[in-house]
């Protein structure tokens, strides 16, 4: 693993994908996954966003062999659809990267479907999604569900008694615990798809601290985190295609490991080339994970039986 970088990324020609998030790490990713040839799905909200990604990685990569599908994650009837889609299109799927998400808005929002906006869209709508896409992973070859988390995870509680946040709604508090939701969602596939004979490497990964357009999204660049991020992101933060690797090395190496946990390797995780991270005490709770895995089915509708 030491040293590994997108130059490593094995052919993924006969390997296809579906990339969730039409920029910044979703972009970079889904290009690095077109560029060493396989067939990539980007999936997001905004059509116009994601045909001009499509564009740019088919100019990128020098392929044609990637499409833009329809996909809310905050919204469960458009991630119906979008399985249905798929479902009606193909037998089978062989990567799914669970990476868009939402950060820190300033005021508590909802989903379609009444959720706080950071639960519903970076854990709910993606647990949901991969329900959803679970039987055509069954059929894929040595397929994998990767789900990026955060180093903000470190810090996360999954609040049971407020997992809305209808009592009280911070901003930080609200993205630590979507993000730890995100990890435990990863940990707890692997052991169900284990458990279940499924077949699918359940890898979990974070970026570090990368450039994306989360902060334009969420608190905004004249936030007093938008300000810090500009002064200090030439010492702190890395580049979105830098961030991506944790994520392509858990989504296309032989070495990656059902389970496991990957992030940069430089000073506290926040750059650098992707080694095992460390999983906190509160992603490793066994019984928490099945309570939020337990929560997440009565929210959702879903079922992964």
């Amino acid at each position: 693993m030491a040293g590994w970088t997108a130059s490593d990324i094995p052919s993924q020609r006969g390997r296809s994908s579906v990339v969730t998030g039409t920029g910044g790490l979703g972009y970079e990713t889904a290009l690095a996954l077109a560029r060493a040839g396989g067939e990539v799905i980007l999936a997001g909200r905004n059509a116009d966003k994601g045909a001009a990604a499509v564009n740019q990685i088919r100019s990128g990569s020098g392929t044609g062999d990637v499409r833009f599908e329809l996909l809310d994650l905050a919204d469960l009837a458009s991630i119906r659809a979008f399985g249905a889609r798929l479902r009606a299109q193909r037998q089978s799927l062989d990567l799914l990267i669970n990476n868009a998400g939402v950060m820190r808005p300033p005021r508590r929002r909802l989903t379609a479907d009444g959720f706080e906006l950071q639960i519903g869209t970076n854990h709910l709508g993606h647990f949901s999604l991969t329900a959803h896409l679970l039987p055509l992973l069954r059929q894929g070859h040595d397929p994998r569900v990767v789900s990026v988390a955060s180093i903000a995870a470190r810090h996360g509680a999954i609040d049971f008694d407020d997992l809305q946040a209808e009592r009280r709604y911070n901003p930080m508090a609200g993205y630590r615990q979507s993000k730890l939701a995100n990890l435990m969602f990863a940990l707890e596939l692997q052991r169900r798809s284990e458990a279940a004979g499924w077949g699918i490497l359940s890898i979990a990964a974070h970026p570090g601290l990368a450039h994306t357009d989360l902060v334009a999204n969420g608190s905004g660049p004249n936030s007093l985190f938008g300000v810090l991020s500009y002064l200090l992101g030439p010492l702190l933060w890395q580049s979105a295609a830098q961030g991506s690797l944790p994520t392509l090395f858990a989504a296309t190496s032989p070495n990656a490991v059902g389970g496991a946990y990957y992030g940069p390797d430089g000073f506290a995780g926040f750059k650098g080339l992707p080694v095992l991270a460390d999983v906190v005490s509160q992603a490793r709770d066994a019984h928490a994970a099945t309570r939020l895995w337990d929560v997440s089915k009565q929210l959702t509708g879903v079922t992964f039986e």
